[in-house]
């Protein structure tokens, strides 16, 4: 599955929000291969995303709200839009087109303005377009039909004939984390979470999985160890570092990614407490395990990641605006640096994409 397009208006924090993972031109000598479809190589999509911007400018609540709306499509169940409209006093709505198994599949939703919301008050219009040899995102996106949305009214038989594959994502401090996907429990995934817990923490002597158990397998440490069980720690001495635990989800998405089973990662964040160069090393090491038609989606605050040589349109940076609307836009940074020779970073430090936070009320703290 590859996400191209997502509108989303009245849902968590964005209000008339588009992110387009569309580009215009091949790349001569990109260091990320085949940014197309395997089986139509004019249909150009943005293979990996790093999403930048400062705290609380909605990187993690997109992937939120991209994954609400993939359940929304996979199980039928409009609670979990319903629950993130930010003003029930107003029209909700969102688009999202993405790729599956040789189609371009539309579905767009409005949901009225009530509270409580009813399954009536959910108009859903699903399509789908079988990709031409021919076709990019635009040609094809462009034989959608136009829909009011008003006059449809079973958003479940809108939607039985959508499927948005399979993906995976991994929050922070996420209480969906646990039975959110099946990691393949291979000897493969036990050499993966081995060599990323001892690269986070060199005291590790070894990580040996249970064997009357399916899912679980110890820490060990010279003179103690640690159980981790179906995804659980029991840790209660506290023994691993912040980094160490994040390890075991970076474990988590590496397996997943190298088994091919998910097309669509979003990770968001999980390098906070993890040094600089180790996050760069495990972002390439995702890029290169990604699957043929596959996409990851990896939010940071990393600036260093600027200096990876990457395509300049993978990274898009999300800001909110200071005004009472506090309204979130995406901003890419190819549309701003045309020339191979500019320089991202210098873009960032000197502030041209206007996305750096005010700290003036932090330093005024020094005048109370």
């Amino acid at each position: 599955m590859i996400l191209m397009n997502i509108m989303l208006d009245n849902l968590y924090a964005f209000n008339d929000f588009t992110l387009n993972m569309s580009y215009p031109k091949k790349i001569v000598g990109s260091t990320i291969e085949n940014e197309y479809l395997s089986d139509f190589h004019n249909f150009r999509y943005k293979k990996v995303v790093v999403l930048m911007g400062a705290n609380a400018s909605g990187k993690t609540s997109l992937g939120r709200a991209i994954l609400d709306i993939f359940s929304f499509i996979d199980k039928k169940e409009f609670a979990r839009i319903s629950e993130r409209i930010a003003d029930k006093t107003k029209k909700a709505s969102f688009s999202v087109d993405f790729v599956n198994a040789g189609y371009l599949m539309r579905v767009e939703a409005l949901i009225d303005a009530a509270d409580p919301i009813r399954s009536e008050d959910i108009h859903v219009a699903a399509q789908k377009e079988k990709i031409r040899n021919s076709d990019n995102y635009e040609t094809c996106a462009a034989r959608f039909n136009k829909v009011n949305l008003t006059e449809k009214t079973d958003y479940i038989k809108e939607l039985e004939s959508i499927d948005a594959g399979n993906w995976m994502f991994e929050f922070t401090l996420s209480p969906e984390r646990k039975k959110q996907y099946q990691i393949a429990k291979t000897k493969k995934y036990l050499e993966i979470l081995k060599g990323t817990l001892k690269t986070l923490d060199p005291r590790i002597v070894d990580v040996v999985k249970v064997e009357e158990s399916d899912d679980s397998y110890i820490i060990k440490y010279e003179n103690k160890s640690v159980l981790l069980h179906e995804g659980e720690l029991v840790d209660k001495n506290n023994i691993l570092s912040s980094g160490t635990k994040e390890g075991i989800g970076i474990a988590n998405i590496i397996a997943s990614v190298k088994s091919g089973d998910y097309g669509f990662v979003y990770c968001d964040e999980k390098f906070t407490h993890i040094y600089s160069e180790t996050e760069k090393a495990f972002l390439s090491v995702l890029i290169e395990c990604l699957p043929t038609d596959g996409q990851l989606f990896f939010t940071t605050h990393n600036t260093d990641s600027l200096d990876m040589n990457l395509p300049k349109h993978t990274f898009a940076f999300l800001k909110r605006s200071m005004d009472s609307n506090n309204t979130i836009t995406c901003i890419y940074a190819s549309e701003y640096l045309k020339k191979n020779t500019d320089s991202l970073r210098n873009a960032v430090e000197n502030d041209l994409f206007a996305m750096l936070p005010n700290v003036d009320k932090i330093f005024a703290l020094g005048d109370i």
